[in-house]
């Protein structure tokens, strides 16, 4: 069995209060900020992004972090565009203009419009409105017309219904579908005109020669068709279909080509494939379909077009990323980045060459990036926590090992801050969701997934990418279908196994946490496998595989992509995959977590799992707290500080403390001497 760690960073997390070590505290984590989207402008020479900033919940009322728009001029500072008390979305430079356009609420807005601002500076000015708001736009080549994507408001009528108690919903019939307009903007008080389209859509591309729009289009405005049935309609600015293209399984980011004759999208080539990760190029007429880069095992993350109609994709490998370049027809192919620990998540090309991006290290979170393609040189161009940079870090290594069927599984492992040469550490295991996702080796702290506080407090945290995560190609991601809770969650005990074999990890100190199915991974920790776990903290999961089935929004993913039957027709493989199933044999202190407004795993899931475990003879420690309004993971900055202090202290507890009954269901929060 192999293991071997290449240190890369140091990282430090500390709990408030604590004596144990210097660096980061659970404040510090809740404080930081990150970039978003990376916009470059045509001619490279400024680069446009948002900035999450999370509320002071001393000064600001509760609330999702605000996001603000920032400017990189050509000598490299930075200017705060828009800043405050925003939310700035879909930020992009409008053609032949120096205006960076976004959509936000501002002054009297009820919803998203899309406003504009002066690289020259200035006050915003709304651009184009719908009486519905704005979900997403594209310009016309020349920037006189704009391509709208919204929905109609209530009329009048239903509106005073509604005010007067009649507002019943009528479950997935009564849905508003998406509509697409176009406005002409420079005629005055231009009224948008609709664009009838069969469906409801998604997102929009203008093509260069301004001839076409492709539209990502969806049978109805259902979180299943979003996911499953999204395809792309090529048609003209009347309205008038000119071709198809139909793309089985799910469909992410598509882009015209420089001269209009291509469209390259991020795909899937077979509708069983759990993640958008091919990438696929097309004619105008989508026709002549192009798998370029086949038995890749990776997954594309990313696309945007080079001037000279090359394709610049960003790709996951593994724990790493790549950017890459590649020709329309799938050759030469080539990269132009690739370092180890530089994580990219967004890249935009610029007209001239420059390549913008956001990545991540281990030692840093989110910001913006610059890449000569030409000479392959990269500078960093923002420094968004520069308090981070005076830190002691603790390790992070990557970590290799092999499952009990000798499939090779890798993962990474950050290590205790004070660790030394032959002592044994307790582990916090963190299962990731999906289980289409991945852990890649750049910055991995937060709220949910503290890995800095625990290294402060002397455990390991260890983040496995086990079999069906994304990363390494389709057969990986594959390998888990219609198998829930088999080989992919002893891919988890394998790891620990290979952490205790190596003098690092208690056997008698691990923890587990994950939230959606590294939720179900943590309930399944803790009843199933409820002997190899001293303390299990579960966010937003599954513990009934049937009834799953009945209260999300994504039925029809959950059969292709998830399990590939229904209920059914094999009622015993649903059965004896839920938790539930486990509960006389749990004895695992679990902390359950859940928002009450949950559509993808309803908050039901945790309370069945609470109520089940509450009515055994000897139940195990274990306690539910719901979060109101909040759906499938925490956005408001109280209910994330609520969760941090309470996932900490339940590991602290029952791996580092005296065990035994639950610590108090009261949190002290710190703000001005207040008490939960």
């Amino acid at each position: 069995m192999k293991n071997f760690s290449r240190c890369l960073i140091f990282i430090v997390l500390v709990i408030s209060g604590s004596a144990q070590a210097d660096g980061m505290t659970l404040a510090d984590i809740a404080r930081l900020q990150s970039v978003g989207q990376v916009e470059i402008s045509p001619d490279g020479r400024h680069i446009a992004y948002t900035v999450s900033v999370p509320r002071d919940l001393e000064k600001e009322d509760d609330g999702p972090a605000w996001r603000e728009l920032h400017v990189l001029g050509p000598d490299g500072e930075s200017v705060e565009f828009i800043g405050g008390a925003v939310n700035i979305g879909s930020i992009a430079w409008r053609p032949g203009h120096d205006v960076i356009t976004f959509l936000a609420r501002r002054g009297e807005d009820d919803h998203s419009q899309l406003h504009g601002i002066a690289l020259g500076g200035g006050e915003a000015r709304k651009l184009a409105e719908l009486d519905g708001g704005v979900a997403g736009y594209s310009f016309s080549p020349d920037g006189k017309r704009v391509a709208l994507i919204g929905t109609d408001p209530d009329s009048d009528e239903l509106g005073a219904l509604r005010e007067r108690g009649f507002d019943q919903v009528v479950f997935e019939e009564d849905l508003s579908e998406r509509e697409l307009f176009i406005v002409e903007l420079e005629t005055p008080d231009a009224e948008p005109s609709v664009i009838e389209v069969e469906g409801s859509v998604q997102a929009v591309r203008w093509s260069p020669d301004g001839e076409r729009l492709a539209l990502a289009v969806t049978p109805r405005q259902l979180v299943d068709d979003t996911l499953m049935f999204k395809r792309i309609r090529i048609i003209d600015a009347e309205g008038a279909e000119l071709a198809r293209v139909d793309n089985p399984g799910k469909l992410g980011d598509f882009r015209w080509s420089p001269d209009g004759e291509h469209l390259a999208m991020i795909a899937t080539t077979q509708v069983n494939d759990p993640r958008e990760g091919r990438l696929i190029v097309t004619d105008r007429d989508g026709d002549g379909w192009t798998h370029l880069m086949a038995g890749i095992e990776g997954h594309i993350w990313g696309i945007d077009w080079a001037d000279n109609g090359d394709i610049v994709y960003l790709i996951h490998e593994g724990v790493e990323s790549r950017i890459g370049r590649i020709e329309v027809d799938g050759d030469n192919d080539r990269t132009l980045l690739q370092q180890d620990g530089l994580i990219v998540a967004r890249i935009s090309v610029s007209q001239r060459g420059p390549i913008a991006f956001a990545a991540r290290r281990s030692e840093h979170s989110s910001e913006v990036f610059l890449l000569d393609p030409g000479g392959g040189e990269v500078e960093r161009m923002t420094r968004t926590n520069p308090w981070l940079e005076g830190m002691e870090l603790a390790r992070q290594s990557v970590f290799e090992y092999e499952a009990a069927d000798g499939l090779a599984l890798q993962g990474l492992l950050v290590w205790p801050l004070d660790y030394r040469e032959g002592q044994r550490y307790p582990l916090i295991l963190a299962a990731h969701g999906g289980p289409e996702a991945h852990y890649s080796n750049g910055w991995l702290t937060s709220y949910n997934l503290p890995a800095q506080h625990a290294a402060a407090q002397g455990y390991f945290m260890f983040y496995p990418n086990y079999r069906g995560s994304t990363g390494r190609g389709v057969e990986f991601t594959l390998s888990s279908q219609g198998r829930p809770a088999k080989e992919e969650f002893s891919d988890l005990v394998d790891g620990i196994d290979a952490l205790i074999a190596a003098g690092l990890v208690d056997a008698d100190r691990v923890g587990i946490t994950g939230g959606s199915y590294g939720g179900y991974a943590s309930a399944w920790a803790a009843t199933y496998y409820s002997e190899r776990f001293a303390a299990a903290v579960m966010n937003v999961g599954l513990s009934d595989k049937i009834a799953m089935f009945g209260t999300s929004d994504i039925p029809q993913e959950l059969y292709l992509v998830h399990y590939r039957t229904w209920p059914w027709e094999n009622w015993e493989l649903f059965r004896e995959a839920s938790p539930i199933y486990y509960a006389d044999q749990a004895q695992t202190p679990i902390l359950i977590l859940h928002g009450d407004a949950d559509p993808r795993v309803h908050p039901t899931q945790s309370m069945i799992l609470y109520r089940f475990l509450k009515l055994q003879e000897n139940p195990p420690p274990l306690r539910l707290v719901l979060y109101p309004g909040e759906g499938h993971g925490n956005r408001r900055a109280a209910s994330r500080w609520d969760y941090s202090l309470r996932l900490m202290r339940w590991m602290d507890h029952y791996l580092n403390g005296e065990g035994g009954d639950p610590p108090p269901h009261a949190i002290e929060y710190g703000l001005d001497g207040e008490t939960g």
